[in-house]
């Protein structure tokens, strides 16, 4: 079984999401959006409304020891059903 979430994916940017009931997560890059929608629910006890994914390129980076890759990662934004919260991203 494959963990679909990696991590959440706390911004300045995500923070004014947050606001709107939207979260962001880092996910698997295979994963679906159904997948990702009983994760979030399963994990957080919270009723998901829609999820939107992402996949964000790699790309080359300059190091004092050559030139390496970053490889392809995927993000998730899912919207909650008004009224509900991720106590994660509250800071409860």
């Amino acid at each position: 079984m494959k963990q679909v979430i990696k991590s959440p994916l706390i911004t300045e940017k995500n923070t004014y999401h947050n606001a709107a009931g939207v979260y962001v997560f880092e996910v698997d890059l295979k994963s679906s959006k159904t997948e990702v929608k009983a994760a979030v629910e399963k994990n957080f006890k919270v009723k998901v409304d829609s999820v939107r994914t992402s996949v964000c390129r790699g790309h080359s980076k300059n190091t004092k020891f050559g030139a390496t890759k970053v490889p392809y990662w995927k993000k998730a934004y899912v919207k909650l059903v008004e009224g509900e919260k991720i106590a994660l991203f509250e800071g409860v």
